[in-house]
């Protein structure tokens, strides 16, 4: 059956088109200089320094943080993690997701305005186009000039910082799964596998094309965060604020004189003298005085632009502040602000955040130093070898979690005069894994009383300490199978 069409248009109506995507002029941020600019600025060199810093650090022979994925281990700093290890990165998934609705409920899209490794790479590389093609009106003008040879180093310099801060970002990427220092060695040698050739490159060109040009789009519409934000707010949430009641109606600078107070001026004008600085320091392009809008990722520049205007006109800092719709609307003083702050859904979060956290801390406090795997031999589940002795054969994987050789001593239990037929030792490498096959020897008038079928056995698998005496036990369960 064919798709029905839109139904035409009647007299005197126009076709209505409803696009998902608008296409939108390029917005040319002002630079700002403020509080939260300075703030903003510290975290964007604290991130990198920790992004581009970590690779390069050393813990023995060994990268400090490598995530090996030939070899399938993943170092940090002390830790040894093994694929079986994956429940941690699903704890650390799990803090990462309640931080963010914790940190959202408290205080809005603060991760946004001030981490987000979309926004610290917008600021770095606007940094860079300040740099070659100055500020805001200088942009504009460039942007309408013709080519010229100032135009065309400007634009041609810009191009190239912004490739190789790209670049090297995805080189740095890169070597947090292979060594940086063996990744530099490729590169200079021009010996780069094609993996590491590929994940550099797109990496770099994904950090390029987010920051460098889609910039806001990215917050706009393909960020889902900015979807469901709406979901973790509430009333009481810390946001970026208009005034109205200061604020409006507004004026313009000959509607009133420095210094002059709201209460010496005409009931007409407001505080806000519709400068528009608001609006151009705005790296998403809106105007804060509309209202709350899913695009503010809570950067605080218009509240930095907005202070200096004030302190400019003599009046009051906070036309535009950080605060809740409860406080704007109910005039709530800075201790009901607080007293708000501990209300159900954040103490939800953090208790459950705190839970989690303390789980995952003392897991790993108590962690083992090695794990084993016990698998059945698959091709013959009970065998009869010499004398009668009924055999079952295991394969223990054997998972060393330090960086030191260790000997392991194999032993189990569960039946009457079960013994191993194997050695009962094992000599495992620093951060080694091994599979070891180990059978198990059950003397036949010790199974004469035993019904047919899986009985449970267990397994004991011991390190030896560093003087020889007994370490660490770590058990697994299995069954023995007797045969029919």
């Amino acid at each position: 059956m064919p798709t029905p069409s839109p139904a035409a248009p009647g007299p005197g109506q126009a076709t209505q088109v409803i696009r998902l995507y608008r296409s939108e002029d390029k917005i040319h941020p002002r630079s700002v200089d403020g509080f939260y600019a300075r703030w903003r600025w510290a975290l964007v060199v604290l991130t990198q320094l920790v992004f581009y810093g970590l690779p390069w650090l050393t813990w023995g022979d060994r990268p400090a943080v490598l995530f090996d994925l030939g070899a399938r281990r993943f170092y940090v700093f002390a830790l040894v993690l093994y694929p079986q290890d994956f429940v941690y990165l699903t704890a650390l998934l799990m803090v990462s997701a309640y931080a963010l609705f914790l940190f959202t409920a408290v205080a809005g899209r603060v991760w946004c305005g001030y981490a987000c490794p979309q926004t610290v790479y917008t600021e770095l590389f606007m940094a860079v186009e300040r740099a070659f093609e100055g500020d805001r009106n200088a942009r504009l003008r460039l942007a309408k000039a013709p080519w010229s040879f100032d135009k065309l180093w400007r634009k041609a310099g810009k191009q190239t910082v912004w490739i190789a801060i790209g670049l090297w970002t995805g080189f740095t990427f890169v070597g947090y799964f292979t060594p940086i220092r063996t990744l530099a060695a490729e590169v200079l040698a021009l010996g780069l596998g094609p993996w590491e050739t590929f994940w550099v490159l797109f990496y770099g060109f994904a950090t390029y094309g987010n920051a460098g040009y889609m910039r806001e789009q990215v917050c706009k519409y393909m960020c889902p965060y900015a979807r469901f934000q709406s979901a973790m707010f509430d009333r009481d949430s810390l946001i970026v604020s208009y005034d109205p009641a200061r604020g409006e109606p507004r004026g313009h600078n000959a509607l009133r004189k420095k210094g002059q107070v709201q209460t010496e001026r005409s009931a007409a004008v407001g505080d806000c003298i519709d400068c528009h600085l608001c609006v151009q320091v705005c790296p998403t392009g809106i105007d804060i005085r509309d209202g709350l809008q899913y695009e503010c990722i809570g950067c605080a520049a218009c509240i930095d632009v907005c202070n200096g205007v004030m302190d400019k006109m003599g009046t009051p800092r906070g036309l535009i502040r950080y605060d809740t719709e409860n406080g704007l609307q109910q005039d709530l003083s800075l201790a009901q602000r607080w007293r708000r702050v501990l209300r159900p859904r954040v103490l939800v979060y953090g208790t459950v955040l705190l839970l989690i956290c303390a789980a995952v801390l003392w897991s790993l406090a108590s962690r083992h130093s090695f794990r084993v795997d016990v698998v059945r031999d698959r091709t013959a589940l009970a065998r009869l070898v010499e004398d009668g002795w009924i055999e079952n054969v295991y394969r223990l994987q054997i998972m060393n979690a330090t960086e030191s050789p260790q000997r392991y001593r194999l032993d189990a239990d569960g039946l009457p005069g079960l013994v191993l037929s194997q050695a009962t030792t094992v000599d495992i490498g620093p951060a080694e894994a091994r599979w070891v096959a180990v059978g198990l020897r059950l003397p036949p008038q010790a199974a004469q009383g035993l019904a047919p079928g899986a009985h449970p056995v267990r397994w004991r698998i011991q390190r030896d300490g560093e003087s020889g005496e007994a370490g660490e036990t770590v058990t697994e369960k299995s069954t023995f199978v007797l045969p029919r």
